[in-house]
């Protein structure tokens, strides 16, 4: 005879059952408005859900060529003449050197123009014209040579993204022969839009206003410290960066080599 006969004999009432089990439990009520409508992603189904395709999307070719460039730069060895424009200027110099630069900005045409016919006018009806010749940056990859050649520049400054790179690699070679303070900055769309053009491969100043001396001053020796006379930027190569596959196998060789060694050398001193 169970316990649960015993008990109905003896008019004894069991405990109910932990976590409200057993008859007790009330089954939750159905809303006959709300129908349950799981999602089927089978052939002509639901629309599938939004996945991540980047990996498998078949890039422009002009996207795919930038990349492979960019890679195989970071493989390659890069000699120091080249990777110098690797090392530019950092976001707060920048910020000074173009505040100073957009203070000598070259005039538009328009402005231009506009000044001349002033000129022209003031002169018919007989007014003295002087007519004293704008300080200006200067720019122009043969113009600026001229410049630094006859000692004219003041301040040199030289974008890390001309194409082709051999239009300015010598430049900075030039400006310390000459001992002209020179600089390399991010973007030469940057100087381009100083100059009221798409991009330029070079600016220099060679004169600025009484009040700016001082900041032309302190920038051109820290540019002397930081490229002139930095004799480590010369010699420095760059890339030999490889691939994470690449670096881990690198790694395990080295480890397995490293292991060898000390087998040898605990044989030895055994």
């Amino acid at each position: 005879m169970g316990k649960a006969a015993k008990a109905k004999a003896g008019g004894k009432k069991l405990p109910t059952a932990p976590l409200g089990g057993g008859a007790s439990k009330k089954k939750a009520q159905k809303n006959p408005l709300f129908e349950k409508a799981p999602r089927n992603y089978r052939v002509g189904g639901d629309i599938q859900p939004k996945r991540d395709l980047t990996r498998f999307i078949k890039w422009p070719k002009y996207v795919r060529l930038q990349r492979m460039k960019k890679i195989m730069l970071m493989r390659l060895k890069v000699p120091p003449a080249i990777n110098q424009f690797n090392m530019g200027i950092d976001k707060n110099q920048a910020s000074q050197l173009l505040r100073l630069l957009k203070k000598y900005q070259p005039e538009t045409r328009a402005e231009k123009k506009k000044r001349l016919m002033e000129m022209a006018e003031a002169k018919k009806e007989g007014k003295e014209v002087q007519s004293k010749k704008p300080v200006v940056i200067k720019y122009g990859l043969n113009h600026v040579t001229t410049l630094i050649e006859n000692k004219a520049a003041k301040l040199v400054v030289i974008p890390h993204n001309v194409e082709p790179i051999e239009m300015v690699c010598w430049l900075p070679a030039l400006c310390r022969k000459k001992d002209v303070p020179y600089c390399i900055i991010k973007g030469k769309e940057r100087l381009g839009a100083l100059v009221h053009k798409k991009s330029a491969a070079v600016v220099a100043l060679t004169a600025v206003a009484k009040e700016d001396q001082k900041d032309l001053e302190t920038l051109s020796s820290n540019f002397k410290a930081q490229f002139n006379e930095n004799t480590e930027n010369r010699r420095r190569w760059g890339g030999g960066i490889m691939g994470i596959k690449s670096q881990h196998v690198t790694q395990r060789r080295e480890k397995a080599i490293q292991l060898e060694q000390a087998k040898k050398l605990g044989l030895q001193i055994a």
